[in-house]
């Protein structure tokens, strides 16, 4: 008599029904661990320019004008090489500014807009992203509005 090798056909279904069970869990947590390093460029350009323009405040008393070439405030200057925010400054003032990032809906991070004003008071405002919700105090990095 000769032996057969190889597996069975339940074998291989049950295989195939683990690397699935696997897969449906894996997936909606890499897809979340994804999003959160892209909100990083975000989060990281924010306080970098709020820096800049408080230098800018100390250098001339007032924000009014930040956003001309080659200054802090300037659209060219905060979105270059920036691949999942748009940045835009506003409310330029004597005392005041607001800088947002706003998500690239190409991107898949449409959803999320972060903001941060001269009393450095941070705003997160996610619509429409089961699982995440915005708040007024702070920026959101993960599900559930924590910051």
């Amino acid at each position: 008599m000769r032996r057969h090798a190889g597996f069975t056909l339940i074998e291989v279904m049950i295989v195939v029904a683990i690397i699935g069970i696997l897969a449906a869990v894996a997936y909606p947590a890499y897809t979340d661990y994804i999003q959160r390093g892209k909100i990083a460029e975000a989060i990281s350009t924010l306080a970098l320019t709020r820096a800049k323009m408080e230098q800018y405040f100390l250098d001339n008393r007032t924000y009014a004008g930040s956003d001309a070439a080659t200054l802090p405030c300037n659209a060219a200057e905060l979105s270059a090489g920036k691949k999942h925010f748009d940045f835009a400054c506003g409310n330029l003032g004597v005392g005041t500014y607001d800088v947002t990032a706003t998500g690239k809906a190409a991107d898949g991070m449409g959803p999320f807009t972060y903001a941060i004003n001269q009393a450095n008071v941070r705003s997160s405002t996610i619509t429409g992203l089961s699982g995440w919700s915005g708040n007024a105090t702070c920026w959101v990095t993960k599900k559930g509005g924590i910051c």
